[in-house]
């Protein structure tokens, strides 16, 4: 007995220190992808040798650390559910005894740990340690900003901690409520992170439908048009005769111009040259690029998003028939032990490739609105607080990306380790409300995209787009000069 017990024992330390090595190897590789991604945007002239170089370094090294989390948290369900398919295919396989339930559960539980230390320690530190000064009267150094840092932390999270404490009192009111508030590992902590989940959902709530419409625009400007009732020739000749007038009057103004008209006409420059590269470029695709590629991906694109609304009806339907449907978590439930698609593999890749066209959505969705357009990151132009910004907002949305699969009917898979203990979860009116919000919101985002298009391609080919609308102020020549007339 004793010999079967050091056996077990052995055999559980060599299972941890393997899930431990393939943990770190995970993460070792998405540390070096983001390391990459974020060098490329990083703006180069924040590079300098003193004081302010170190604090750089801190903040990029806790930056890559919370990007690499957001791509984790990203790739759980989808890892999750090949794990799943791959157990129940090959279910006595010696090469794949490391995927296990143990290792995907350590994973969900790895990646709520450390998206919750960055939002709420590493990244509120980088942003504070990079403004740091030092407190007036003490020595100016490293010492001194870590200093005034620690000190900024604290009073954060007593206003977190207050704010956090007089919501949850305010909502409910009863006695074991307020003596679960003075709990802060069982209560705050998990109450606080259900509260940024919530908002992280709701953002996508925001983002996904904009972004669904908007995929339609990027995928265009990436991909070559078909050029249908257009001439080619004829633009790129207009294109290049307005160019060399441009340039005629840069020269032309030399020192007399103003630097406002310089840097005016300038851009008017710079925006032509880019109209004719891609003139120049449609005009060298191929046929089967214009005719072929584009359409199928406008149709791939088109049929995703159709799927997923009705994806999100049929979880309507579910939710307000079975109560089975309503997201929950899942502890005990085994991986590997029953197929969550009809199809298999195919059933499961569709599904991932639709959570990915989700997060790629929503992504694009958050840099198109209004607010949050100023933080687009711009290739060796950008800030190290905008890349802070960046990588915390990237860490809501991709921590939230589970909880909205779930929620939304997209996929099945229960969420794992922390993500299933949110307490909104439960609500079976937030839930219902949530897909009745975006089914609605995506709806309405892709009639307004393809109306407004046909609106447009109307206009142009009746010529209204070139008329002045009634309100608008035009020139007229007269006998004096020009007079504005209505």
């Amino acid at each position: 007995m004793e010999e079967d017990e050091v056996t077990i024992r052995e055999q559980n330390f060599h299972s941890q220190v393997r899930e431990c090595i393939i943990c770190f190897l995970m993460f070792g590789i998405l540390y070096i992808v983001s390391y990459f991604i974020i060098t490329r945007y990083k703006r180069k002239s924040d590079e300098q040798e003193d004081e302010d170089a170190t604090v750089t370094r801190v903040s990029l090294f806790l930056s890559t650390l919370t990007l690499a989390v957001s791509a984790g948290a990203v790739l759980l369900l989808p890892f999750s559910i090949v794990s799943n398919e791959i157990l129940l295919s090959f279910p006595k396989s010696y090469y794949i005894q490391w995927l296990n339930g143990s290792l995907i559960h350590g994973l969900w539980n790895l990646v709520s740990l450390f998206s919750n230390l960055c939002l709420f320690v590493l990244m509120p530190f980088a942003f504070f340690f990079l403004e740091s000064e030092g407190f007036a009267g003490l020595k100016k150094g490293i010492k001194a900003r870590i200093l005034e840092t620690i000190v900024m932390l604290i009073l954060l999270a007593l206003l977190i901690f207050g704010i956090v404490w007089v919501a949850s009192a305010l909502i409910d009111n009863s006695s074991a409520s307020m003596e679960s508030l003075y709990d802060l590992w069982e209560f705050y902590l998990p109450y606080l992170y259900s509260c940024i989940s919530l908002m992280g959902c709701l953002l996508l709530l925001l983002c996904t439908p904009v972004g669904l419409s908007r995929m339609f625009a990027v995928m265009g400007q990436l991909l070559v048009k078909p050029a249908i009732l257009e001439d080619l020739d004829e633009q790129l000749y207009i294109i290049s005769l307005q160019e060399e007038a441009l340039l005629r009057k840069l020269n032309a103004g030399g020192n007399s111009s103003t630097d406002y008209n310089a840097k005016k006409i300038q851009h008017e420059i710079d925006n032509a040259k880019t109209m004719k590269s891609n003139l120049e470029r449609r005009k060298k695709a191929s046929a089967w690029e214009k005719n072929l590629v584009y359409p199928s991906v406008m149709i791939l694109l088109l049929v995703a998003t159709s799927f997923s609304v009705i994806l999100v009806s049929c979880n309507i339907l579910r939710l307000l028939i079975d109560e089975t449907a309503m997201p929950k978590g899942s502890k005990g439930r085994g991986i590997g032990n029953a197929s969550l698609f009809t199809f298999g593999f195919a059933g499961a890749t569709l599904e991932i490739l639709l959570i990915f066209y989700l997060m790629v959505s929503s992504v694009v969705g958050f840099y198109s609105l209004r607010f949050f357009g100023s933080f687009t990151p711009k290739k060796d132009d950008t800030t190290m607080t905008k890349i802070i910004g960046n990588c915390v907002s990237i860490l809501v949305l991709s921590s939230a990306l589970p909880v909205m699969s779930r929620t939304l009917g997209i996929t099945r898979f229960d969420l794992l380790g922390d993500f299933g203990r949110f307490n909104w979860l439960g609500n079976f009116y937030i839930v219902v409300a949530y897909n009745l919000l975006f089914a609605i919101a995506t709806t309405l985002c892709l009639v307004r995209k393809f109306t407004s298009a046909v609106r447009e391609e109307l206009l142009k080919a009746i010529g209204f787009d070139k008329r002045p609308l009634p309100n608008e102020v035009t020139e007229s020549p007269s006998t004096n000069g020009h007079q504005k007339t209505l």
